[in-house]
C-alpha cells in the first residue's frame, strides 16, 4: 500500500498479507507518514468503500473520495462532485509504475517480510531522489 501526495511523491508504504483486507490498513498507512500535516483528502479504489472507515476518517478531518461498489446495498453517502478529483489518481499510479522500475519490487523474491518491505522503502527513497 502507498500514500502519496498531490505530486507523485511517496509519504508511506507498508505492506500487508494478502489474506488481509486493504480497508483495515488504511488507517495504519495514514498514521505512518513521515509528514507531519496529515492529508486533507484520501483518494482509494472501490476496494475500500466501507461507511465506518467514511467516518473515522471524517472525524480525524480527512475528506475520503472513494467511488461506490455496483453491488452496494446501502444508499450512496456521497455525491458526483468528489469523484471529480479522482480522475488525478493516474499519479498514485505513476508512482506504482516508478517503483516497477525497481526489479525486485515487481516479484517478491525475498522470504521474510521485514526484507521485502525495506526493499519498498528503498525504492521510495530512489523515487524521490530521481526529482532532484
Amino acid at each position: 500500500m502507498l500514500l502519496v501526495d498531490g505530486e507523485g511523491t511517496p509519504l508511506s508504504a507498508m505492506t500487508v498479507a494478502a489474506n488481509v483486507s486493504e480497508v483495515h490498513a488504511v488507517e495504519t498507512l495514514v498514521d505512518d507518514r513521515v509528514t507531519r500535516r496529515k492529508p486533507q483528502r484520501l483518494m482509494y479504489d472501490k476496494a475500500a468503500d466501507a461507511d465506518w472507515l467514511r467516518e473515522t476518517l471524517g472525524l480525524r478531518g480527512i475528506e475520503f473520495i472513494c467511488p461506490h461498489r455496483t453491488n452496494r446495498t446501502k444508499p450512496p453517502t456521497q455525491d458526483g462532485r468528489p469523484l471529480r478529483r479522482y480522475k488525478r489518481r493516474y499519479k498514485v499510479e505513476r508512482t506504482i509504475s516508478w517503483l516497477h522500475n525497481c526489479r525486485r519490487l515487481i516479484t517478491r523474491w525475498e522470504y521474510y517480510p521485514e526484507l521485502f518491505e525495506s526493499f519498498v522503502h528503498l525504492g521510495c527513497l530512489y523515487t524521490i531522489l530521481k526529482r532532484f
